[in-house]
């Protein structure tokens, strides 16, 4: 079977980022063109969504005609080159893509639906490109060096119509499954508010004064501010232009790169950061060493809300605020009351239309309600048990998911590569 390089039989693009500096080029009122950017990426991992039509973001005519963006043609075939790599899509309307995706514009020679196939088909291969340690990327001159099989048109398209409706049952699986997995995240999410409100109480209840994240809580629970309980601190990062401040790195650095770790809720403990700085460092910064067991809270971007427990001393970028509690709060119950907050946060203090920040005056004014210590143990050792049986179930059924989108991957690999019959 004759296989040819994509650029041969479609045009090759790529995308760009408008100056963030330049207010105009991201002026909500003007900005109408879909911007395809990693933002999306979350739509594409598991391979049941082919067609894109809508994007998280958007850009302005001013910042397309000012920069190195293009405006790619409904159809065309985008495939994600950087950090997360190897996710594909084939544009729903005309939009415009960041530099962390290619895209192929097909010929006459070449359908896109049969493109995107055989790009989900050699995933894996393709992915033996990247270079980088952290970020991985595939560079330009191998995305030129792609090939797939080439086969004629007609066959082409019995192919996609083949692979269209074998993976339409793995999909509708897919989505059954899914919908059991919100379900025990919503079921997750209770019982944590349940536990930071202490509905397994027998003590008379009461509605909450001053916490608007609570529905009620045991009349015996102080309401606070948690900087009376909690000593609040924050981080910093030295500077980049010092190379000597980032030589012999030693402490655990927190910062948005480890809320990957956090999503889910089910990491109580960070042991682990993606990188360190050093004595130097933090000597010539702002930054602060905290110890083990302070709580920390991301507060910008995408990452704002996510929390957990210090495993170790470690410092944080200025994009954490942390707690190192008193002797009248434990640090346990302190993340259950974060995480049973979390939407609160974001919807009342994050600021931002974009890029959602929680400023440090509104965490610092952050109340939570207070149980005795005795009993903030007892709640945290019966809401763990609650949690660990759903987590149980959770990971049960992600295994399920994750074998389900191998299987999907490996019936496109066989039937692109002819070891499976499309007839």
């Amino acid at each position: 079977m004759k296989r040819v390089q994509i650029r041969k039989v479609a045009r090759l693009g790529t995308g760009h980022t408008p100056s963030r500096s330049v207010e105009k080029y991201w002026d909500p009122a003007e900005c109408a063109i879909p911007w395809l950017t990693l933002a999306d990426v979350w739509q594409l991992r598991d391979g049941s969504i082919s067609v894109v039509h809508q994007t998280k973001e958007k850009i302005s005519p001013l910042g397309l005609a000012n920069s190195a963006a293009v405006r790619h043609p409904a159809g065309s075939v985008a495939f994600s080159r950087t950090a997360s790599v190897g996710f594909s899509c084939i544009l729903g309307v005309d939009m415009a893509t960041s530099q962390d995706f290619v895209t192929w514009t097909c010929g006459p020679k070449l359908d896109p639906r049969y493109l995107l196939w055989a790009l989900r088909a050699e995933r894996a291969d393709i992915l033996r490109r990247t270079q980088g340690s952290t970020h991985k990327t595939i560079y330009m001159p191998d995305i030129e060096q792609l090939t797939i099989p080439l086969r004629p048109l007609d066959e082409q398209r019995s192919i996609v119509e083949y692979l269209d409706e074998e993976t339409s049952r793995l999909d509708e699986l897919l989505a059954k499954k899914r919908r059991l997995r919100q379900l025990l995240y919503e079921r997750r999410r209770s019982r944590i508010l349940d536990a930071a409100e202490g509905a397994a109480s027998a003590a008379p209840r009461c509605p909450s004064n001053s916490i608007p994240w609570i529905r009620s809580r045991p009349s015996h629970w102080r309401e606070v501010k948690l900087s009376l309980v909690a000593r609040l601190g924050s981080g910093h990062t030295p500077s980049r232009s010092r190379p000597e401040w980032w030589e012999d790195c030693d402490i655990p650095w927190v910062t948005t790169g480890e809320v990957s770790q956090l999503r889910d809720d089910r990491l109580e403990i960070l042991q682990e950061t993606r990188e360190m700085i050093s004595q130097v460092g933090v000597a010539n910064s702002s930054a602060r060493v905290h110890p083990a067991g302070t709580v920390l809270l991301s507060r910008t971007a995408a990452s704002a809300g996510y929390s957990a427990i210090m495993g170790r001393d470690m410092a944080t970028s200025q994009d954490i605020a942390t707690w190192t509690c008193g002797d009248q709060l434990r640090p346990r119950f302190l993340l259950l009351c974060l995480r049973a907050m979390r939407a609160d946060l974001l919807g009342r203090l994050a600021m931002g239309s974009t890029h959602k920040t929680i400023y440090m005056p509104d965490i610092s004014g952050i109340r939570v309600p207070l149980p005795p210590v005795d009993e903030q143990d007892r709640i945290v050792e019966w809401a763990w048990g609650e949690l660990r049986q759903v987590d149980s179930m959770m990971t049960a059924l992600d295994e399920q998911i994750e074998l389900l989108i191998e299987h999907r991957y490996a019936l496109a690999y066989e039937t692109i590569s002819g070891t499976r019959s499309a007839a």
